[in-house]
């Protein structure tokens, strides 16, 4: 009888304490690999269909050769977004940002299996830094895509500092390390946010909402996240 539940890491950061679980689900019929912090659930590999979308939406709008293109991903969490861009074979290059030591050592230590070989992959580097803290910074390196993973959505955010981000002033900042021609994409666990659409038409000439529908086993129907696009900006 598989392990109904187990907890393969627990820590604290700056941010609270964050805890890697593994439990099977019997409405799945599979393992499912979830990440809490504090009493706030951030992610469940039960739930990927956005996070990789994240990807694969962004790079079908772009033309490169194969290994032409340089993607940024914020944040690394259970890496399916990660591994989404490295599966094109027009990615030559994926620096993953992120905030969290113990989400780095989980890949590290490879107890997540569906994102086994990640850490070792030779065009994969991943930084421990806050990608927002980063995209404030001059720009060393320009991406053909940025591809933000970290917040629930630009309203509900893990943490006050990361709010100016989504102004835009703070995706002006961003949109900096843009290659030109380059893409920015955001997911977002709530639905298409028109004020938030108005922000982007203030920075970039082109941008879209992209629901993303999933089946849920947890309630036996359907849910949903929300995929932003934006490209060409308006002034650096």
């Amino acid at each position: 009888m598989p392990l109904r539940f187990e907890e393969l890491d627990f820590q604290t950061t700056p941010m609270g304490e964050i805890s890697l679980r593994r439990r099977y689900d019997p409405a799945a019929q599979q393992d499912v690999y979830e990440v809490r912090l504090g009493d706030e659930y951030l992610m469940s590999s039960l739930f990927t269909v956005a996070e990789r979308e994240l990807a694969t939406l962004a790079l079908a709008r772009l033309d490169a050769p194969a290994g032409g293109l340089r993607v940024l991903v914020g944040g690394l969490g259970l890496g399916y977004t990660a591994l989404a861009a490295l599966a094109d074979p027009r990615v030559g290059d994926v620096t993953v940002v992120e905030y969290s030591g113990p989400v780095l050592d989980w890949h590290r230590r490879e107890l997540l299996p569906e994102a086994a070989g990640l850490a070792t992959d030779p065009r994969c580097r991943l930084v421990q830094d806050d990608f927002f803290r980063r995209v404030r910074a001059e720009p060393e390196v320009r991406y053909d895509a940025i591809l933000l993973d970290v917040d629930h959505s630009p309203r509900h955010v893990l943490h006050p500092s990361h709010a100016a981000f989504y102004a835009a002033d703070g995706l002006r900042a961003m949109s900096r390390h843009l290659a030109d021609g380059g893409l920015f994409a955001l997911w977002s666990d709530d639905p298409p946010d028109a004020p938030f659409e108005a922000v982007l038409g203030q920075v970039f000439a082109e941008h879209s909402a992209h629901p993303v529908d999933f089946p849920n086993p947890i309630t036996g129907g359907r849910s949903s996240n929300t995929v932003y696009l934006a490209r060409g900006v308006t002034a650096r």
